[in-house]
Order: structure tokens, then sequence, then C-alpha cells
């Protein structure tokens, strides 16, 4: 699938309908409580981008983290509509669900960003 189809799946809702056949819709509801679930994740992110920016004292690792956390705010907010738009073409085609290393990535990112805001707190 190329880039054009995949983007086009996040914005046209006759795309994701346009092959196989409907799922259940509890199916269909679930992906999308998952994906309002990452939409949370990158609205926090991005309130605590802010905050670091506000809040900690001036310092450069105070505009890293902000600038980190922002970044990855939106990150996670493009992730989580193709993950949704990947997986609600899988679940109409009744193919697998689409493997992903994100939520692992994501975890390893905010833990390493958690140590440099305790370093920048305690600076």
């Amino acid at each position: 699938m190329s880039m054009w189809s995949t983007v086009r799946l996040w914005f046209d809702p006759d795309e994701v309908r346009s092959v196989g056949s409907t799922p259940d819709y509890r199916f269909s509801l679930a992906n999308e409580r998952t994906f309002l679930a990452w939409l949370r994740t990158a609205l926090a992110l991005i309130g605590g981008g802010l905050a670091v920016a506000q809040f900690l004292s001036e310092h450069r690792l105070r505009n890293v983290i902000a600038i980190s956390l922002l970044v990855l705010g939106g990150l996670v907010a493009i992730r989580a509509v193709d993950h949704w738009a990947r997986s609600e073409r899988a679940m109409r085609l009744g193919e697998a669900l689409p493997p992903s290393r994100f939520p692992a990535i994501l975890a390893l990112v905010v833990t390493i960003g958690a140590g440099a805001l305790l370093v920048a707190t305690l600076l």
C-alpha cells in the first residue's frame, strides 16, 4: 500500500469501507476506543511538554525535554490514526491485526524521559 493510500485511509471513511465486509460492530467500536486512548496519551504528552516548558527552571535540558514531549505527542497521534485505519482494514478483510512494537518503544521513551525530568528537576 502506498503512502498516499495509507493517508487516504485516515481521512476517507468510504476508503476504509471499500474493502472486505463489515465486521461485528463491537470490534470496530473497540478499535475506536483504542484509538481514543492513544489520543489521550498524545494529549497528555503534549500537556507535559507545555508544563515542562512553563514550570521547569531555565535550563537547556528544559527545552530538550519540552520539545521532545511535544514531538512525541504528535507522533503518538499520527501513529494512533494509522493503527486505527490498518486495524479496521484488517478486520474487514478477516486478516490478523497488524503487529506493533510502538507501545514498547513508547514505554521505553517515556521511561527515559522520566529519568531526564528527574535530572532536570534535581539540577
